[in-house]
């Protein structure tokens, strides 16, 4: 056989040509079913995958009040310091620290044995003075017989008369005396000025104590009732002194110095006459029956000064409205549970609450929570119509895999 005769022949290498364009064919087609078939699963999947769960509330009319929030300090109506008027040891304590007494009753004792002795002294004088002027009255009325008589000289019933002038001057200052002594003694018992409660003792029994030392022996503070004192800015100053006009006293509220629970229920008592210049502020007190006590004398609290309330005004919470630059918008959910951005007008604002002016309207629903990543038509997952939402995901689904296994039966037959 010829070297010819054994090599391939022109037809087996077209053969082997149209085999390989064949399975390339073949493999283009498969990868295209599979696109065809993945592409729209895959695009859906992004698609939910933007949905963004958020939490909503209603637009809603209601009243608000009108509170103005400020710190305030709780201060004592009368706070007196418990002094003695006079100097000696003191004999006896008769108060318990912290106790709380009434005006009159007696605390303290000092030895009024010094008193004692110096009022029977001037006493004694008195009744001595007294002696002498009565007899100094009798000498002159005698005188003034014998004068018309003309027994006597004018020049001495006249003397007596000026003696009888100077006892009653000496027996005036004895009365003095005496009227000093027994108020000395009774300075001795030290009494509450006031209704109050009494601090910590200063001095114990035993000590010499003298008029107007420091400290005096304990602080006297009255408790019921009680004040608040706390400051208004001046920019706001016009609106209190309306209110204050048209009701004469408003209603105080004292919540703790957090801000986070009431204390007492009060009104207010006075607005001061003048502005501070270093802060802008004006004082005002309030007054607090304070029953329970639970304003404390130096406490700091937030005091809550109620000026009116706005009726049927539109409130939505305060964590919905969010702030951009072109002011302040919330989110508002559309029908298609998209969300729109829209612009709105802010009144005042509470702990939980804000008025909108304009804006929105009543029952349209706005986002409070998860807008960190929302923005203008984004789709929405409310988390009361999840399940609805993830049922009707998960029959989509389905019917998607479904359709696609079909298709592919269809392909490989």
């Amino acid at each position: 056989m010829s070297k010819n005769s054994s090599s391939p022949s022109p037809y087996f290498y077209s053969q082997k040509w149209l085999l390989g364009s064949g399975v390339i064919a073949f493999l283009l087609a498969i990868v295209c079913i599979w696109f065809f078939l993945h592409a729209p699963a895959k695009k859906n999947r992004q698609h939910h995958a933007f949905i963004q769960p958020v939490a909503v509330q209603r637009v809603i009319r209601s009243n608000m009040p009108v509170i103005l929030t400020e710190l305030g300090t709780v201060i004592p109506i009368t706070t007196v310091t418990v002094q003695t008027r006079i100097s000696g040891y003191l004999l006896n304590v008769l108060f318990k620290e912290g106790q709380h007494v009434h005006k009159g009753e007696e605390l303290a004792t000092i030895d009024p044995r010094p008193y004692e002795v110096l009022l029977k002294q001037y006493e004694g004088q008195l009744a001595r003075d007294r002696a002498q002027l009565e007899q100094a009255r009798m000498d002159s009325a005698r005188y003034q017989r014998l004068i018309k008589q003309d027994s006597i000289d004018a020049k001495t019933a006249q003397d007596q008369l000026f003696m009888v002038k100077q006892l009653e001057g000496t027996v005036k200052s004895d009365q003095a005396l005496v009227d000093n002594e027994k108020l000395q003694i009774l300075y001795c018992h030290i009494t509450a000025p006031i209704d109050g409660r009494i601090g910590i003792r200063a001095v114990d029994k035993g000590n010499y104590v003298a008029a107007g030392q420091s400290g005096g022996l304990a602080i006297l503070t009255q408790m019921q009732p009680i004040s608040v004192i706390f400051t208004i800015p001046q920019n706001q100053l016009p609106e209190v002194l309306d209110e204050l006009h048209a009701k004469k006293i408003l209603p105080v509220e004292a919540w703790n110095s957090t801000n986070t629970a009431k204390i007492a229920d009060g009104t207010t008592s006075v607005l001061d006459s003048e502005i501070d210049t270093s802060t802008g502020t004006v004082r005002m007190r309030a007054i607090f029956p304070n029953q329970d006590e639970n304003l404390f004398p130096n406490q700091f609290v937030n005091a809550h000064l109620k000026l009116k309330t706005l009726k049927n005004v539109l409130l939505v919470p305060n964590v919905a409205v969010q702030t951009g630059p072109s002011g302040a918008f919330v989110y508002v959910v559309q029908a298609n549970h998209t969300v729109k951005v829209q612009p709105v007008v802010t009144g005042i604002s509470d702990a939980t609450d804000t008025v909108i002016l304009s804006g929105v309207t009543p029952g349209e629903e706005v986002v409070t929570d998860g807008t960190d990543h929302l923005r203008n038509g984004t789709k929405v997952m409310i988390p009361s119509e999840m399940p609805t939402q993830i049922k009707n995901h998960r029959t989509h689904h389905k019917k998607a895999h479904d359709s696609q296994h079909k298709t592919q039966q269809n392909t490989e037959n």
